[in-house]
């Protein structure tokens, strides 16, 4: 099962694995038909891309970690243009932990490389590329690493229960300074907006973890 937006790359993949001498089942460009047709096809392995339509952020790499939550042993190869730290850390957590790839397209430096780790995965094998590894544990070592000592100062604020105005008091800044202040922290502590979720409580819940 293969799910990969752009047209080119994913005609090409489809010819490469065809040569290989494997039978892609159904080649998708969306992750809404991705859960759909890997449902209807029940394939052996899924190679999925992480930015998919409509948002064009990690569509895919959520398909996958839903996937395999409705068929733990499901093998998932995820063939990427960087490291979407959230739910790569999900997949890799998913089922037993067996049966997971994560590679990046850039890295990738032979077609034998790649049907190499295809068919790891696909037997059960774990295959991540060393990056994929490092900016895993450099993130879940110390989350805050990344912010500056202001958005430090900010977070430590709304974990007192602060809200905007009396941080912007506090700080001396203006009240629009906070807020890019506290935007800067969602984005580096990878907490995109969704309905599901209110990132400011996500937010102080990692400052008081650490």
């Amino acid at each position: 099962m293969l799910a990969e937006d752009g047209v080119l790359l994913r005609e090409g993949l489809i010819g490469l694995l065809h040569r290989c001498g494997h039978e892609v089942v159904a080649a998708v460009g969306d992750a809404e038909a991705l859960i759909a047709e890997t449902g209807a096809h029940r394939p052996d392995i899924v190679v999925t891309d992480v930015r998919m339509p409509p948002g064009f952020q990690d569509e895919g790499l959520q398909a996958a970690v839903r996937l395999r939550t409705g068929r733990p042993a499901l093998p998932v190869l995820v063939l990427s243009q960087y490291v979407q730290r959230r739910y790569a850390a999900d997949l890799l957590d998913s089922g037993d932990g067996t049966g997971i790839g994560y590679l990046l397209k850039d890295r990738v430096g032979q077609i034998e490389e790649f049907v190499t780790a295809l068919g790891q995965v696909a037997d059960g094998g774990t295959v991540i590329d060393p990056e994929v590894v490092r900016q895993l544990l450099r993130h879940r070592r110390d989350p805050l690493a990344r912010l500056s000592p202001r958005e430090r100062e900010v977070l430590a604020s709304m974990a007192e229960g602060r809200s905007n105005g009396a941080i912007a008091r506090a700080l001396v800044v203006s009240e629009a300074a906070v807020g890019k202040h506290i935007g800067s922290i969602f984005t580096k502590l990878d907490l995109p907006p969704t309905d599901e979720t209110h990132r400011r409580v996500l937010a102080v819940l990692a400052y008081l973890r650490e």
